[in-house]
């Protein structure tokens, strides 16, 4: 039972999806491709006549069935082409090496239909290393500036075991220096900590101090120089300086070939999106740069803190790799800022910073040890799954990323990519991981449209001059003509001729007109037919769920039994045999023979074939 089962889900299935191709009005070769992944059309001329112009399109095995030459069946077929493709290098060398396999790539889809490729990424052994340090300038972090004076030889001294190409870099941020978030006063804005012992410098938005460099004793100077400043709420200004620092490369210093760390210092929350409105500030931010010749963000008061949103798409197109290092008090706070933002850590920071040094490092570490693949670009039309292969050979389907890799390790990822429908246009998206610069470009054509628009030859079938062109074996019709040739004018045909009568539906509501003839339209039920589409094989009497008792064929509304089979529903057999009665008679003579039963049909007659007859004369007379 369970077999039979299966298999008739099997049958339905496979008729379903090869049924499909020919359902609806199709008279193009286009039309037919975007009907399914498994449609094919038949180029061949005179294949059919141009009523039944979409019995061009079908599967190929179909398309076979019905004549079809194979060197005409036009079936264009998804695939992935590979364009670039160096290999994978373990250890840097001299130029053009890359930690992405393969580099570009073509896709080619039909609607409907998907394609799979591999992608594999290699962390580079001694991979250079770009640390800027984003530090929280405001008057809670001044005992923090003391305990990282000699940060810049400690730090570089722990990362020379991990690499040899190690730079620093830092900058510092307050908040925006406007009401309400800082005091007005001429003596608060000379000195924000004038209510205190303190002497801070005034509040400033973000100021780039040292651009990446290897001298890292350079480093310890700049910090030996640095000022806090003061501000009124328990906020910051710290996406500002993030957007800054990412999106200002070139002040910066950021290497093409680095891997970019921006460590995040801070003991509070950072403000973001339209938080600046309740100090007036509403133009958007626009995620550009604005460092003056002073290297101070420049647009502080005058545009909006970024969105969250904003932030993700800059730091991940800039790839930087955020470490939010944080007091304990703002941890769960970072933490919902890190889900969202790919290859964000965060760590709690000693509330004096006296840990920042192990927690980059652990951080860095953490973070060299896992590949996660990300897609970029223009993809919201296209339904993409990943599966991760890692090292140790484990397969995790709908996963994107690896852990506990080791440098030198590769990680192969499975990309699968379906196409819904059709594109207008070249797509264009990209798979990195996450934090690395090189990049797999990928661009994607869908296949909606056929390539075997030929001119007509010799011997081809003409189309009416000016009112079509012959393409893919039929003549493409311009708007308003219609017919084999493009003869027919949709202005000037009969429309009448395609009513029964003068109160039924043109075609019967069951086909179009053409010309003034009816083309009927397709049915999953069966055949529609006639010359108003009036008729069809499937409107017939059922006995017991068959049509026709399954023992006709149904025409226009009609059984037609089969030999044998009687009756309106066919249900009735024509064989006498169990009607004849001892003698060979009929019903004994007294009755009709009516789908293998007596009916009798003289008064007082009974019995299973009409044998009991106490009135009848014949009885008396035996019996005398």
């Amino acid at each position: 039972m369970g077999f039979l089962l299966l298999s008739l889900i099997l049958q339905y299935w496979i008729h379903t999806v090869e049924g499909s191709c020919s359902e609806g009005s199709v008279v193009t070769c286009d039309e037919c491709l975007l009907l399914g992944a498994n449609c094919a059309w038949c180029t061949e001329e005179n294949f059919t006549d141009w009523f039944s112009v979409s019995q061009r399109c079908d599967t190929l095995n179909n398309l076979l069935e019905k004549g079809c030459d194979r060197s005409h069946i036009y079936l264009p077929v998804s695939e992935a082409q590979i364009l670039q493709d160096r290999p994978l290098q373990k250890k840097p060398g001299a130029g053009n090496q890359t930690q992405i396999s393969p580099q570009k790539m073509s896709l080619k889809l039909r609607p409907g239909s998907e394609v799979t490729f591999q992608v594999k990424i290699q962390h580079t052994e001694d991979y250079p290393v770009d640390i800027y340090y984003l530090m929280d300038l405001s008057a809670s972090m001044f005992d923090d500036l003391g305990n990282i004076k000699d940060l810049g030889s400690s730090l570089s001294k722990e990362m020379a075991k991990l690499t040899s190409k190690f730079r620093m870099g830092f900058g510092s941020f307050v908040e925006k220096p406007v009401l309400p978030y800082i005091h007005i006063t001429e003596e608060q804005l000379a000195n924000p900590c004038s209510h205190t012992s303190m002497i801070c410098q005034p509040t400033f938005g973000y100021k780039h101090v040292l651009p990446l460099t290897s001298r890292t004793d350079r480093f310890n100077e700049i910090i030996a120089k640095q000022q806090v400043s003061g501000n009124v709420d328990m906020l910051e200004g710290g996406f500002d300086a993030i957007m800054q620092a990412a999106v200002c490369g070139d002040k910066i210093g950021w290497r093409n070939d680095s891997m970019r760390l921006l460590v995040f210092v801070s003991d509070g929350d950072s403000h973001f999106g339209m938080d600046s409105r309740m100090a007036g500030i509403v133009i958007p931010n626009d995620g550009q740069c604005h460092l003056n010749a002073n290297n101070e963000y420049s647009m502080s008061t005058v545009q909006e803190y970024p969105t969250l949103g904003q932030l993700i798409d800059k730091v991940v197109e800039n790839n930087i790799l955020l470490i939010f290092a944080v007091t304990e008090k703002q941890i769960n706070v970072y933490k919902n800022y890190a889900d969202l933002i790919p290859g964000a850590t965060v760590g709690v920071l000693a509330k004096d910073s006296g840990n920042v040094l192990e927690l980059i490092v652990t951080a860095y570490k953490e973070l060299r040890s896992e590949i996660e693949l990300e897609a970029l670009g223009d993809t919201e039309e296209l339904r993409m799954s990943f599966t991760a292969i890692c090292p140790n050979g484990t397969t995790f389907p709908d996963v994107k990323y690896c852990s506990n890799i080791k440098p030198g390790e590769t990680v192969v990822f499975n990309v699968s990519v379906e196409l819904p429908g059709c594109l207008s246009g070249l797509r264009r998206f990209s798979l990195k991981a996450v934090g690395l610069q090189d990049s797999l470009d990928v661009e994607l054509e869908s296949l909606c449209s056929c390539d075997c628009q030929q001119p007509p030859t010799g011997n081809s079938s003409q189309c009416t001059e000016g009112q079509g062109v012959f393409q893919c074996g039929v003549c493409a019709c311009q708007p308003g003509f219609l017919g084999a040739q493009c003869e027919c004018n949709e202005e000037t045909a009969l429309l009448s001729d395609c009513h029964a009568t003068n109160d039924s539906e043109k075609c019967n509501g069951q086909g179009d007109c053409y010309c003034g003839q009816c083309v009927c339209h397709k049915s999953s039920f069966g055949r529609i037919y006639g010359p108003y589409c009036e008729c069809d094989n499937y409107s017939c009497v059922r006995f017991r769920g068959e049509l026709c008792g399954g023992h006709g064929v149904c025409d226009c509304g009609d059984c037609h039994c089969e030999s044998g089979w009687t009756g309106d529903y066919c249900n009735c057999s024509a064989d006498t045999d169990a009607c004849m009665s001892e003698d060979g008679d009929l019903c004994s003579g007294r009755g009709k023979c009516n789908c293998g039963k007596c009916v009798c049909t003289v008064p007082g007659a009974s019995g299973d074939k009409c044998e009991n007859c106490p009135t009848c004369g014949e009885a008396c007379t035996s019996a005398r």
